[in-house]
């Protein structure tokens, strides 16, 4: 049986050992090295015969996104997974345009994270499951395919001040009534806004809206 060669790439030192040990016990997995973030690390990408990366979304110490192209200028036959809480469109549309094949949020089942590994050890690419269903994964086709039109895609999804506020709002927990009162406006105003932004980010609740504020007060 021929392995697909892994290499981990998370700060959290608890974490990657708690994924090293569980894809150890897959027979088709194997993990050549779980390494966080530093000059080791950037020296086993250059060095190591792996198939997939797994790297985490929210490095400490360096940017993930940077690291991505890293890993693709020195052997673009690398595959890489990204692990994360939550990953934001625009970012999506960044790392996938530098190649990175599949997206793994931290809490997946354990079913869920290995069938995203053999899926892209097979040529296959995952989204992050939110957007798996929306037209977002229809835009990323014809991103890739017509890269100049990646900034008209992120302007179409652009937000006004007023859903901005309600955004953040909607993160600290208030409801569409608490929302109006603070806002000084009606309760189906804040309706609609929160329509509209589900509509634009291609979301489907207010805690996916919640997640998204969050993902955008601490970027990655």
């Amino acid at each position: 049986m021929n392995k697909i060669r892994l290499l981990i790439i998370e700060d959290n030192r608890l974490l990657r050992d708690g994924l090293t040990k569980v894809l150890k016990n897959e027979p088709d997995f194997e993990v050549v090295s779980a390494l966080q973030t530093d000059e080791e690390m950037l020296a086993r990408i250059e060095t190591d015969e792996i198939d997939i990366v797994l790297l985490d979304l929210g490095l400490q110490s360096y940017d993930s996104l940077d690291v991505v192209k890293l890993i693709k200028k020195n052997d673009s036959n690398v595959a890489v997974v990204l692990m994360g809480l939550f990953a934001t469109h625009s970012e999506v549309l960044d790392f996938v345009e530098c190649g990175v094949k599949g997206f793994i949020l931290k809490d997946a089942t354990v079913n869920d994270f290995f069938t995203t590994i053999r899926a892209v050890a097979n040529g296959e690419r995952v989204l992050p499951a939110y957007l798996t269903e929306s037209l977002f994964a229809q835009i990323i086709d014809k991103s890739l395919a017509e890269p100049d039109i990646k900034k008209t895609i992120l302007e179409s999804v652009q937000l006004t001040q007023r859903e901005q506020q309600v955004i953040k709002l909607i993160a600290k927990g208030l409801s569409n009534k608490e929302i109006a009162q603070k806002l000084f406006i009606s309760p189906h105003t804040i309706k609609s806004h929160v329509h509209n932004i589900l509509e634009k980010l291609t979301l489907n609740s207010r805690i996916q809206i919640a997640l998204y504020a969050q993902g955008k007060d601490n970027p990655q």
